[in-house]
């Protein structure tokens, strides 16, 4: 394929990349489960994720960024453009940044809209591309929520155990990461009502990219902290790129990521009380 020259680009392209493995840790063959909607229908995990991904206005391309072949064949059934990338990434940043190579470049933005989150509203992403075309310093945006009272004691409850209920994030008065956790920060000595706003963000794992700063991730070392948090984003703040956080509303929505086997009950509960087939 030709690489088209700069010129001939769009000028603020927007390509969505859905990556997806097989071989995960926690739960193998995840992309493939398959999700029962409101109405009874069954769609897999990875249909659900490009559903989403389609919704989302002011995008050019979609793609799925995968290194397994059963992933690709049901991907391309379902009609998603394919791309695939090798079986060493580390994390969705560097695959997302593999298929952006493989694609041959050209889109100012890049969005990692991960596998495993069907219920991403197409709001959250439409505004971190908003929030980083006006945020010159930033080159990589997220999403966070406020939570609730009710979200904040279920994180708690949830560390009090040895779950990890969420990832966190605390920010500069210019919405600019200071750190992302797996713990529960910032530190609240207080509890809340269940619908009172509290001072803990949870984080949402999409991102969107600058794609000079995409295409540098993969250079850079794992740094100590994305180690031991397991967190790919602290990659940017270990590099000292600033990493935008913008605050999305759920208007409603119920959230929630498939990790675990467990989670697949309560993505399919909030897809009944949601209406969404």
């Amino acid at each position: 394929m030709r690489r088209a020259s700069r010129s001939s680009l769009p000028e603020m392209g927007v390509l969505v990349v859905i990556p997806a493995r097989y071989a995960s840790t926690r739960y193998p063959g995840k992309p493939l489960v398959a999700l029962r909607g409101a109405g009874g229908a069954a769609r897999s995990l990875i249909h659900r994720s490009w559903e989403a991904a389609c919704a989302v206005s002011g995008v050019d391309r979609v793609v799925v960024a995968t290194d397994d072949d059963r992933i690709r064949t049901a991907a391309e059934g379902f009609g998603a453009e394919v791309v695939m990338t090798s079986e060493h990434c580390a994390n969705g940043t560097e695959r997302c940044a593999e298929a952006q190579v493989a694609l041959g470049g050209g889109f100012e933005i890049v969005v990692n809209l991960q596998g495993d989150a069907p219920l991403t509203p197409p709001w959250f992403v439409e505004d971190l591309i908003a929030g980083l075309r006006a945020d010159p310093e930033a080159e990589v945006a997220t999403p966070v929520l406020r939570c609730d009272g009710a979200a904040l004691n279920g994180f708690l409850a949830d560390r009090a155990a040895g779950r990890v209920g969420g990832t966190t994030a605390v920010f500069t008065r210019s919405r600019h990461a200071l750190y992302f956790s797996k713990e529960v920060i910032p530190f609240t000595p207080t509890r809340y009502a269940e619908d009172a706003p509290t001072p803990v963000f949870h984080h949402v794992g999409v991102y969107a990219y600058r794609a000079q700063a995409l295409a540098a991730y993969p250079g850079w070392p794992q740094g100590a902290l994305e180690g031991l948090e397991g967190l790919e984003q602290l990659r940017f703040l270990e590099n000292g790129r600033a990493v935008l956080c913008v605050e999305v509303e759920a208007r409603g929505r119920q959230f929630w990521e498939l990790n675990n086997p467990e989670d697949v009950d309560r993505l399919e509960a909030m897809m009944r009380d949601m209406g969404l087939d």
